[in-house]
């Protein structure tokens, strides 16, 4: 392992930080989105209404406790924090003038506290906290004005902290709007609802046009700086394998993954590939993509992969097999795999299966890697006020020792490794608390009772020896 890789969890604004309308804060995407559970969806309300509950409005008070919990993180021994900026702390609206004064302050005393712990900020832009503003207004990314809005808000961020955050991201798991089946997947990405007998595939690719101009043109105004950044993409790594070697289920497999692909394809390369400009031509889209965009996307390719890494899907060709979903992290066109296990939200747990991903995603870039999330979301019981979480560190061990047999066997270039929601957080696809991902638990129920206080997990004490020896004992 590398003497600077980089160690250290993951978080989401909008999932922790709370304080939703505090200091000139506007309504994100993310506010108008009720508790749901792993039986039900969480819904997307028009604006805020009353009786219903938004659990991200205090999420667990990250705004307010940050020291609190950055010296937990420093305590773990962190080389890293990845989190966001939550937009509608800059601009509130998305298309004012001038940004929140408040808001840029508040990431400056952030960042200055993790760097006086010698813990570097990862910055994602965008991660599913859209302006919803922008949604009302202009409807969301079906705009192409959303990438000069985009833009002026990454534009100000880097500006601002680009001596304080060196590792940059666009747009959060970009990939995942192709889930088109479920709604929240195309709010959360794009700001997108679909209308009634929409053809929806062609709206989110629009959208992911746009947002693929938007994030070129950032990595192009970063290099520009002529300062060390790093600009990336973020993808979901969903990786399908086929059910048999049926050489159907094998080219089925191939198609399924082409289509997540496709985002780091564009990102990377700079140019659409052939197979999506095929299906684009059989489906008669005539999308508005100009010859300036095309310019912009070939001289913005990023300069590194980040990605979320859960789960493994597997797939049949064969319609009569049944069909079980992969829990709500991926399409619904999925068969049972007999040799793995999965959690209690129905997710294949799959350590090799990341082992699979990172090979195939060095194989076809030839750029670093950064694991941006990785975790494993359970329900933690206190006994005698400690968690025994053993189940999270199997999880967490497992995935770790085949990254590490990526790097030192089979030569993959990787930054670095977070583990998602390293203090519980709310949960992105269900809006529990009740699922939680953390090494430090917080006293927060799924109606939002609770005192907030912060309690470490065993976990806690297992990765802080992890970081300790850089992976050696693991």
């Amino acid at each position: 392992m590398r003497n600077n890789f980089l160690w250290g969890g993951a978080i989401a604004a909008h999932q922790v930080e709370g304080a939703y309308l505090e200091d000139g804060k506007g309504l994100s995407i993310a506010d108008v989105m009720t508790a749901g559970s792993h039986t039900v969806p969480r819904k997307i309300t028009d604006g805020v209404l009353e009786g219903e509950y938004y659990p991200n409005h205090e999420g667990i008070d990250f705004y307010h406790r940050y020291k609190e919990d950055i010296d937990l993180f420093a305590e773990m021994g962190f080389k890293c924090l990845r989190t966001s900026i939550a937009w509608t702390r800059i601009f509130p609206n998305g298309d004012e003038e001038t940004p929140n004064e408040k808001g840029l302050k508040f990431y400056d005393q952030m960042f200055d506290y993790l760097l006086s712990k010698n813990i570097q900020p990862v910055i994602t832009l965008s991660h599913f906290e859209m302006p919803y503003h922008l949604v009302k207004k202009y409807g969301g990314w079906r705009n192409r004005k959303c990438i000069d809005f985009f833009y002026k808000f990454a534009k100000v961020c880097i500006d601002r902290y680009m001596n304080k955050v060196k590792y940059w991201m666009t747009f959060n798991e970009i990939n995942n709007q192709t889930l088109v089946e479920n709604p929240i997947f195309a709010f959360t990405n794009s700001g997108i609802l679909y209308k009634d007998n929409e053809d929806s595939l062609k709206v989110m690719y629009q959208a992911a046009h746009y947002q693929f101009v938007a994030s070129a043109k950032v990595v192009n105004y970063a290099r520009s700086l002529q300062q060390d950044l790093h600009v990336g993409c973020m993808v979901a790594a969903l990786p399908f394998y086929p059910q048999t070697c049926n050489p159907k289920d094998v080219l089925k497999a191939q198609k399924c993954n082409q289509k997540q692909l496709f985002f780091s394809d564009v990102q990377v390369r700079g140019y659409y590939p052939s197979y999506m400009k095929k299906e684009w031509e059989i489906k008669g889209y005539q999308l508005d993509i100009t010859q300036e965009d095309l310019h912009i996307i070939k001289n913005g390719c990023v300069d590194f992969i980040g990605f979320s890494y859960y789960l493994t899907s597997t797939v049949s060709a064969n319609m009569s097999v049944e069909k079980v979903g992969s829990g709500n992290a991926a399409g619904e066109d999925t068969v049972e795999n007999p040799y793995l296990k999965t959690s209690a939200w129905g997710w294949t747990i799959d350590p090799e299966g990341l082992r699979y991903y990172l090979n195939d995603m060095y194989d076809r870039y030839q750029i670093p890697l950064f694991i941006v999330e990785n975790g494993f979301g359970a329900v933690d019981v206190i006994e005698d006020g400690k968690i025994h979480d053993i189940y999270r560190i199997e999880y967490l061990r497992n995935h770790i020792l085949e990254m590490m047999k990526a790097i030192e066997e089979d030569g993959v270039d990787v930054i670095g490794y977070t583990v998602w929601g390293c203090i519980d957080p709310i949960s992105f696809t269900t809006g529990e608390m009740k699922k939680r991902y953390g090494m430090v638990y917080v006293d927060r129920n799924n109606d939002g009772s609770g005192s907030l206080e912060r309690v470490k997990k065993d976990s806690f004490y297992w990765y802080k020896h992890t970081i300790e020896t850089n992976g050696k004992e693991v």
